[in-house]
C-alpha cells in the first residue's frame, strides 16, 4: 500500500534529522543543503610556489611562474562531491555479487528492497530494468540517468563508458579524504590559467577531505561559484579596455614593470636588465615582481577578455537567440521504463542549459567548472575540478526528495558530458558521497516518489563511487587482463547477494577512502596509458603489488 506521510522537499530546501547534530561548519551546512552548490579555482600562491618548487634550483620564469601550462595533453578531470551520502547503488548504478557477470549479476529482493528498488521493479522480475546505453549498466527508472539523458545528445552518449566501485566510508563526515584532485595535479593536470577547479575555502577544495598523502598546499583553493568569478580570472582591468589590441597592451604591461624594478632597486631604467635574473636564482623580491607582471602580461597577450572564460558568453552552454532551445523537464518527467520524453529534451543544436535553467545555483557551478577545465578547443584553463552539491543526506521518509536531488545531479554530469562532446574533447567524471542510505522498502507513491521506496536511514554498507568517461569518436574500451572479465574491469569490487559491499579480498578502496582516491588516479593515468607511473609518483601508495595494478583498472588507454 502506497503511504507518503512525510513533505518531498525540493532541491533547494535545507534537511534536518533528529538523529543529526545541528549544522555548525560550513560543511555542516552544506551537507544539509542550507548551502547547495559552490566551486572554486585553485591557483598558486606565488609566495608559496616560488619557494618551494625552486628556491636552490635554476629560475624558469615560465615554469615558476605557472605561465604557458597549457594542459599538458591531459584528459580534462572533474569530480562531482555528493555531501550527505547520496544512493549510488542499485536505485541508480547497477551492482552484482562476485563472479563474472559484474553489473549484470543479480541480487536478492531483500538487497534491492534495501537499495530502494520494489521487487516489482528489480532486475530480477524485469529485465528491462536495466539500461546500458551509457556502456555503464543504470536502473533504468534511475534518477542519475534521467538527469544524464535529459542533457546530453545521442551523439554524445554513443562515445561514453563507466566504472564503479562498491567502497564503504563514513556516513555524513566531511572527514572522508575522497577528494582525488591534487592526486589528478600530481599526475600531470595543469591548465593555463590555474591548475585546479573545487569547491569551498579548504584544504581539498571540497566538502570531503583530500588524502593528506596528496595535498599540495601552493594550489589551495580560491572560492568561485558562477560567471562572475570565471571572469575574474583574465579581467585586467583598464588596460585591456583602453588597449584593444592584446600584444600592444602586453607590451605596455612590461613597460610597467621595468619601472617597478626600477623602483625596487633604486637605479635608472637603462640599469634594469632585460634578463632578470642572471645568476638564475629565486631569492629576490625582484623576482616577485617580475613573476606578477609575466602572468599579468601573458594573461593579456592570451585572452580577449573576460568573454574569452565566461560560460554564458559561449553559446554551446546557453544562448537564447538560438533557433532551438532544450526543454526544461522535472524529475517527474517520463514513467518508468520510458525515457522517450528525457532522451528528446536536448535536441542537436540547442544550447545545453536554457536562459533559466542557467540562473540556478547547481547549473551556474557547473557551467563555470566545465568552461574552465574543458577550456577552449585547444586547451583547458584549468586541469581538474569538483563541483561540491550539498543537501544529499535526504533520509527523510520520502522518496521523492532525494529524486529531485539526484536528477539534478544527473543533469550537471550530462552538462559536462555534451560540453566535452560539443568541444571534441574527452572527460573523466567520477561521482563520490560520504556514506549511503538505505530504505526500509515502504512505498511513495507521490508524482515524484515514482512508487519506489522511501529513504529512512544512513546506511553506508551500500556506498560507492562511479565514474563515466567520454572519448570523441568512439566508445572507451575495457581493459582486458588474464584473469578477469570485462565486467569484472567495469565493476571494481562487488556486494554480497543480500546488498553489502564486500570489503575483504576485493579492491584496496572497499574499506579505505584514501585508497579509493588512489584508485580512481590510477584510473585516470591509465587513460593515457600511463598507470606505470603511478608507483613512482606516489611511493607509499596501498594499491598493492606495483606490477598487478591492471586489476584496479577499467579502461584502456583512449588517448
Amino acid at each position: 500500500m502506497a503511504r507518503n506521510k512525510r513533505k518531498i522537499l525540493a532541491s533547494h530546501e535545507p534537511i534536518l534529522h533528529d538523529d543529526h547534530k545541528r549544522p555548525v561548519t560550513r560543511r555542516d551546512f552544506l551537507n544539509a543543503g542550507f548551502i547547495t552548490s559552490a566551486a572554486t579555482v585553485v591557483m598558486p600562491s606565488l609566495l608559496t610556489s616560488l619557494i618551494s618548487k625552486k628556491a636552490f634550483a635554476a629560475f624558469d620564469p615560465a615554469e615558476d611562474c605557472g605561465i604557458g601550462g597549457l594542459g599538458a595533453g591531459k584528459i580534462p578531470f572533474i569530480c562531482i562531491d555528493l555531501g550527505g551520502g547520496a544512493n549510488m547503488l542499485g536505485s541508480n548504478v547497477l551492482v552484482g555479487p562476485d563472479g563474472t557477470a559484474g553489473q549484470l549479476g543479480l541480487l536478492s529482493g531483500a538487497a534491492y528492497n534495501k537499495m530502494g528498488v520494489p521487487t516489482a521493479m528489480s532486475p530480477i522480475a524485469d529485465p528491462t530494468m536495466v539500461n546500458i546505453e551509457l556502456g555503464l549498466a543504470f536502473h533504468t527508472d534511475s534518477a542519475f540517468l534521467r538527469g544524464i539523458m535529459s542533457k546530453t545528445t545521442a551523439a554524445c552518449r554513443l562515445n561514453v563508458n563507466g566504472a564503479v566501485i562498491p567502497a564503504r566510508s563514513d556516513n555524513d563526515t566531511a572527514n572522508n579524504p575522497h577528494n582525488p584532485m591534487y592526486g589528478i595535479a600530481r599526475a600531470g593536470a595543469t591548465g593555463s590559467l590555474a591548475t585546479l577547479i573545487g569547491t569551498s575555502n579548504s584544504d581539498s577544495g571540497g566538502r570531503s577531505m583530500a588524502p593528506a598523502s596528496m595535498i599540495d598546499l601552493t594550489q589551495r583553493p580560491t572560492k568561485i561559484s558562477n560567471r562572475n568569478d570565471t571572469r575574474g580570472l583574465v579581467d585586467t582591468g583598464a588596460v585591456s579596455a583602453l588597449m584593444p589590441d592584446k600584444y600592444e597592451a602586453g607590451r605596455i604591461m612590461e613597460a610597467v614593470e621595468k619601472i617597478s624594478l626600477a623602483k625596487i632597486n633604486g637605479s635608472t631604467l637603462d640599469s634594469v636588465p632585460d634578463t632578470l635574473l642572471p645568476d638564475n636564482t629565486v631569492t629576490t623580491v625582484q623576482d616577485l615582481v617580475h613573476c606578477g607582471y609575466a602572468k599579468t602580461t601573458d594573461t593579456v597577450k592570451t585572452f580577449d577578455g573576460p568573454n574569452s572564460v565566461d560560460p554564458e558568453a559561449d553559446t554551446n552552454i546557453v544562448d537564447p537567440n538560438a533557433a532551438l532551445q532544450p526543454t526544461e523537464v522535472s524529475n517527474q518527467t517520463g514513467n518508468v521504463g520510458d525515457l522517450t520524453a528525457v532522451q528528446a529534451a536536448l535536441p542537436d543544436g540547442a544550447p545545453i542549459f536554457t536562459e533559466n535553467e542557467i540562473g540556478r545555483g547547481k547549473n551556474q557551478s557547473t557551467a563555470a567548472v566545465m568552461k574552465l577545465v574543458l577550456g577552449s578547443p585547444s586547451d583547458p584553463f584549468a586541469g581538474a575540478g569538483t563541483l561540491a552539491f550539498g543537501g544529499y543526506d535526504y533520509h527523510n521518509g520520502t522518496r521523492g526528495t532525494g529524486e529531485i536531488r539526484d536528477f539534478e545531479a544527473g543533469q550537471a554530469i550530462g552538462a559536462i558530458l555534451e560540453y566535452a562532446h560539443r568541444m571534441n574533447k574527452p572527460v573523466m567524471v567520477y561521482v563520490f558521497t560520504d556514506g549511503s542510505l538505505a530504505s526500509n522498502g515502504n512505498i511513495d507513491g507521490s508524482a515524484d516518489g515514482r512508487d519506489k521506496g522511501e529513504w529512512t536511514g544512513d546506511n553506508s554498507s551500500v556506498s560507492a563511487s562511479f565514474f563515466l568517461v567520454y572519448r570523441p569518436g568512439s566508445r572507451p574500451e575495457l581493459l582486458s587482463t588474464p584473469g578477469q572479465t570485462a565486467a569484472q574491469h567495469q565493476q571494481l569490487g562487488y556486494m554480497s547477494a543480500s546488498g553489502s559491499v564486500v570489503t575483504n579480498g576485493t579492491t584496496p578502496g572497499a574499506n579505505n577512502p584514501n585508497l579509493l582516491a588512489e584508485m580512481c588516479v590510477l584510473n585516470w593515468m591509465a587513460l593515457h596509458g600511463e598507470q606505470g607511473n603511478f608507483p613512482t609518483l606516489f611511493p607509499n601508495h596501498g594499491l598493492g603489488d606495483p606490477t598487478q595494478l591492471d586489476r584496479w583498472i577499467a579502461f584502456a588507454p583512449i588517448v
